[in-house]
């Protein structure tokens, strides 16, 4: 069975300030990337997602916000490292509708497995504030449409941008049914995601690691501290925030990782989603801002998510 890919040009209308990390740059390196592998990927056009979809993590009055006061030219700056313009809530709304359309088709059995290749990324963002080039939480909005549409009983985000994923974290915090897990960069932005941060049902694993950790030091945490918590949760449906700055070559930040490694994590959540959510794996593009290294590191992930 094909391996689902869902994007949209409008994800290419999220315009950055020039000079920005987050460029429209980075899509079309992904998708040239995943093309250029000849993966066989069953390529989908992203939905827009339903207002009613982003009030499952997002107060209304900051959905509005972005919505409803669209910046006619120019940018809008909503934090100090995120601007809204003209077409970005366009291209959020498809970010968003990538990542629900991705779950009713491993729900409905079309496919096992997807990635959404879309921008703005969406770990950031928190239910009443932009943040980290980041406007709706696609990941965290799929994970409840996954338990309020389709009624799963346990379903999980892994994420593994270098990033911490804050605004998936205080969405999940006291949310049952839902488990989130966190391998990062200690210390580094956006400062959350300590070890001892575990949320009010124990249901968030963090695995904070220090700048300049390399391959064997990650793949060691993961099966350390995220790999028997997920066994133990035994999730439904598996969900992916992938970022891929952890790259040795990204310059936003210290890790010291190769793509095999992103290959490799791959690997192990789909061969645990086999186990116990009938092989059901979404992945959704966060971060990585070195073009090249992006690119081999999407081809990496999307061929072992397409592992039989």
């Amino acid at each position: 069975m094909k391996t689902a890919l869902f994007s949209h040009t409008d994800c290419l209308k999220h315009v950055e300030i020039p000079g920005h990390a987050e460029q429209r740059a980075r899509l079309t390196a992904v998708l040239d990337a995943l093309r250029a592998a000849d993966l066989n990927l069953l390529e989908q056009d992203a939905p827009l997602a339903k207002r009613e979809d982003l009030l499952r993590v997002h107060n209304k009055g900051y959905v509005d916000q972005i919505l409803d006061n669209v910046p006619l030219e120019g940018w809008k700056q909503l934090d100090p490292d995120t601007a809204q313009s003209p077409g970005s809530a366009l291209a959020a709304l498809r970010a968003a509708g990538a990542v629900i359309a991705a779950v009713d088709g491993v729900v409905a059995g079309d496919f096992k497995r997807a990635f959404c290749a879309v921008r703005p990324p969406g770990h950031h963002a928190r239910p009443g504030t932009a943040m980290g080039f980041c406007l709706f939480n696609s990941v965290a909005i799929a994970a409840k449409y996954a338990r309020d549409v389709h009624g799963l009983a346990r379903v999980a985000v892994v994420d593994f941008d270098v990033h911490h994923g804050n605004g998936t974290q205080e969405m999940f915090w006291d949310e049952p049914g839902l488990f989130y897990a966190s391998i990062h960069q200690e210390g580094f932005y956006p400062g959350t995601g300590k070890a001892d941060e575990r949320g009010k049902r124990g249901r968030i694993i963090n695995a904070p690691l220090p700048a300049g950790t390399d391959g064997a030091g990650w793949r060691q945490a993961y099966e350390d501290h995220i790999h028997p918590a997920l066994q133990g949760f035994a999730p439904e449906l598996v969900l992916l925030s992938t970022g891929f700055d952890g790259h040795r070559d990204d310059p936003l930040a210290q890790f010291n990782l190769r793509s095999a490694d992103f290959a490799w994590i791959t690997d192990k959540l789909v061969d645990l989603a086999k186990e116990t959510a009938n092989g059901r794996v979404v992945s959704v593009l966060e971060g990585g801002y070195d073009l090249a290294a992006l690119g081999r590191c999407c081809a990496a992930h999307v061929r072992a998510l397409g592992k039989a």
